[in-house]
């Protein structure tokens, strides 16, 4: 397929959801984005790596701007190729995130003389394990090529710039007991009644409410999963609570496991997933820029996106796209026209006026 970047960006995002990319699967959708991008090499450079396509302007401005959007999706469910009802686009993928990847590859086609230089980066496997995520491996390969001032991650947020976001942990609390038969059960020690206070704090625990720039960060702690049992007439001799927080980010990594481990004093803890948060870092010059491009108005992001990364090479990052966030992997995502064309004229805007 051609892409036409000059085109709606309303008509790009239909052709991008029409080519099926989930997560692993990505070739059919960086190829066509590459020929496409390739046919801008007058203002752009783009490289390919791996599965993802990656664009800049050498303009010399004192400024550098990232967009990045993934390219994968989640697995198909019955909801391709895309359906159109007057203003309303239905699909996998139109809400995550191609409708944000038609907004920044309709820019990068079409904004040629920018106040910013701009860095536009398209992504793969950002919707599987965080070790496949084409951003860490740019990160790690073409490290040059994520620098700047400010990154815009394309997720959706209902075209409203979502700022920073939230942490994410998952812990394991292990239990332990004595096996016996359970008609004789004064004989053992079970180990899942010994969840039994765990869960206790858990319930009575009051997560935080945390502003930071202005914004609201709501913590939680919650019980995921509960595991143990040997066979139906036994005592348990071993049992696993596993607890996710969502931490704000004005903790550390660090600062939340130590957090945890003041909860669930007196029981071993270990730590199986760990992703920080981002601050939302308004208070940069180009982020300011955006939020007032934006109609003056930011929320924070309850969630975990790749701004984190971003933040964590030290620059402000913010999620902005067309669509509801709710609707991401489900059967019914659906995202407006008028939604999609809002955020590219939003950040056409911001990226050309002086």
């Amino acid at each position: 397929m051609t892409l036409d970047l000059h085109a709606d960006p309303v008509d790009l995002t239909r052709e991008l959801v029409d080519i099926q990319s989930v997560s692993g699967e990505e070739q059919a959708i960086a190829d066509a984005v590459q020929a496409a991008l390739t046919e801008q090499a007058d203002h752009l450079e783009v490289v390919r790596n791996g599965q993802a396509v990656l664009a800049r302007t050498n303009l010399g401005r004192p400024s550098r701007v990232v967009l990045a959007g993934h390219l994968d999706t989640v697995p198909v469910n019955g909801n391709l190729p895309l359906r159109r009802e007057g203003d309303v686009l239905h699909g996998l993928g139109t809400v995550d995130m191609k409708g944000g990847d038609a907004v920044f590859l309709h820019l990068a086609a079409t904004v040629r003389e920018p106040r910013h230089d701009l860095t536009f980066v398209f992504y793969d496997c950002e919707e599987i394990e965080a070790t496949r995520n084409g951003l860490g491996r740019i990160e790690r390969e073409l490290p040059g090529w994520l620098a700047g001032d400010l990154a815009i991650v394309g997720e959706p947020s209902n075209a409203v710039i979502e700022a920073g976001c939230q942490g994410t942990m998952r812990i394991e609390l292990p239990t332990t007991g004595t096996r016996a038969h359970t008609a004789r059960a004064w004989m053992g020690v079970n180990a899942i009644h010994a969840l039994a206070e765990p869960m206790r704090r858990l319930a009575e625990y009051r997560p935080r409410d945390v502003e930071i720039d202005g914004l609201t960060y709501r913590e939680g702690l919650q019980a995921v999963r509960v595991s143990g049992g040997v066979a139906g007439n036994v005592v348990p001799d071993e049992a696993v609570l596993t607890v996710n927080f969502r931490f704000a980010p004005d903790r550390s990594a660090e600062e939340a496991e130590q957090h945890l481990r003041e909860v669930f004093d007196g029981f071993e803890l270990s730590v199986v997933d760990l992703s920080p948060g981002a601050l939302p870092g308004l208070s940069a010059p180009a982020a300011a820029e955006l939020v007032q491009a934006a109609g003056g108005k930011a929320a924070a992001k309850l969630g975990w996106t790749d701004v984190a990364r971003f933040a964590a090479l030290g620059m402000p990052a913010v999620n902005f796209g067309p669509g509801d966030p709710t609707l991401a992997h489900t059967r019914q995502e659906h995202v407006h026209a008028a939604e999609i064309r809002q955020v590219a004229g939003v950040l056409r805007e911001f990226l050309t006026a002086l």
